[in-house]
């Protein structure tokens, strides 16, 4: 039986941390099982912001790929390309701008508000406000059936399937329309309790050695209230407790028991949680030291990768001139 298709991507602006871990790459993990994986490095999309500053984009390419494969995405498995390197997507990219209407992307919840969120950084530019446009040409150029989202990207998806069914309408039938799975998010605060942000520098990276992890932990904030061990604490304001519910499956109860009884002073409950931790995170840093040892196989998983991608992608967008009755000379 033939796999329904995937597409998702990440924007390479730096390292990976727990929340994007998280948030999606472990389920991407899980997917690449039982769907056919299209994971895309989308450099371009990390120019919409970032286009004035791009001295490390290279680097964070090749980090973002080990950061990626050492989590267990298998390139046996995963198509794992850039994006920048299919050009066929800046191609439909431009084609489907030609129909796109300016109200739809003027509309779309995130561009008022990211304007307004980044305002120390001039985005009001043409690439910002069409970046929706260039999510659609990443997930129709490969024909993805099912886009893995969580709910805040639910605006962006329903953008991408109207533009699909535009496109269908006005030329006849050539896209899927991008159905949505659910990413099933495991949420994390940061180190100071607030979310998890690089801009907050409050974060825990995958790529983060056992000494690291367990200096961080110390760190974390917990209960304000508890000032002597034998002081009852609150967990559920606990950014402790919060991690302990990921990473001590099989002890959470005891964890909050012991918390709210004063049984366990903080020092221990985090000691605690950083062997939990480390035993975790462990495997996903002894494959990035090996992955470091050789860089050429990244670049190489990247090419290999890169080729597949555009190999489709070529087919796609013959059949797009085909059916918008343009002359393809190639």
């Amino acid at each position: 039986m033939t796999k329904k298709r995937i597409m998702s991507g990440m924007r390479p602006t730096g390292y990976l941390h727990l929340g994007n871990y998280f948030g999606a790459l472990e389920n991407w993990v899980r997917l690449q099982n039982d769907y056919d994986c299209f994971f895309s490095i989308v450099d371009w999309h990390a120019l919409t912001t970032g286009y004035e500053d791009t001295k490390d984009l290279k680097e964070n390419i090749i980090n973002m790929a080990v950061d990626w494969i050492s989590a267990g995405l298998d390139p046996e498995k995963s198509t794992i390309f850039v994006q920048s390197a299919v050009k066929e997507i800046s191609e439909l990219h431009l084609l489907l701008s030609m129909i796109v209407p300016l109200s739809w992307l003027e509309r779309c919840p995130t561009y008022k508000d990211q304007l307004q969120q980044l305002k120390e950084k001039n985005i009001a530019t043409y690439g910002f406000l069409g970046y929706p446009n260039l999510q659609a040409a990443d997930i129709m150029i490969h024909k993805a059936e099912i886009v893995p989202v969580g709910e805040d990207q639910l605006p962006h998806l329903e953008l991408a399937r109207e533009i699909s069914r535009r496109f269908n309408y006005m030329y006849g039938e050539t896209f899927p329309e991008p159905q949505a799975k659910m990413n099933q998010i495991k949420l994390l605060p940061g180190l100071d309790g607030r979310k998890m942000s690089k801009s907050y520098d409050n974060t825990i990276a995958i790529s983060d050695s056992p000494e690291i992890i367990r200096e961080k932990v110390k760190t974390m904030i917990t209960d304000p209230q508890r000032i002597r061990k034998t002081d009852p604490g609150n967990p559920n304001i606990c950014s402790v407790y919060a991690f302990h519910k990921v990473f001590s499956e099989g002890i959470t109860k005891e964890v909050e028991e012991n918390c709210k009884a004063g049984t366990i002073g903080c020092v221990q409950c985090k000691k605690q949680l950083a062997d939990n931790m480390i035993a975790y995170m462990t495997p996903m840093y002894e494959r990035r030291i090996k992955l470091l040892e050789d860089k050429s196989k990244i670049v190489d998983i990247l090419k290999t990768g890169t080729a597949k991608a555009k190999a489709i992608a070529k087919e796609t967008i013959s059949e797009v001139y085909e059916k918008m009755n343009m002359l393809e000379l190639e």
